[in-house]
């Protein structure tokens, strides 16, 4: 899959040291699969949830969470935003 973009998740791990790790494993996995569906996505990634249109990954045991808009047709994953669990649950992502 085609990301972007990375820089959201460097500005993030910038702020969260604890966090390079596991978004790096996370982005290497996504940029090496060209997934065909959100059913073929939940196959690498099981705890994947879609909200609206777009998908919640759970990165870093549930510590963080990176929400992407993802268009599967054209291979394109979208970074809409890089969180801890907090800011999540607090949801001002979702305005």
């Amino acid at each position: 899959m085609h990301i972007i973009s990375r820089k959201a998740l460097r500005d993030f791990w910038e702020r969260y040291p604890n966090a390079e790790t596991p978004l790096l494993r996370w982005y290497q996995i996504v940029r090496e699969t060209n997934f065909e569906s959100f059913q073929d996505l939940r196959k690498t990634f099981p705890s994947a949830d879609l909200v609206g249109q777009l998908v919640v990954f759970n990165i870093g045991g549930n510590n963080y969470r990176l929400i992407a808009s993802i268009h599967f047709n054209r291979h394109k994953l979208y970074i809409r935003h890089v969180l801890t669990h907090t800011e999540y649950d607090r949801g001002a992502w979702k305005e």
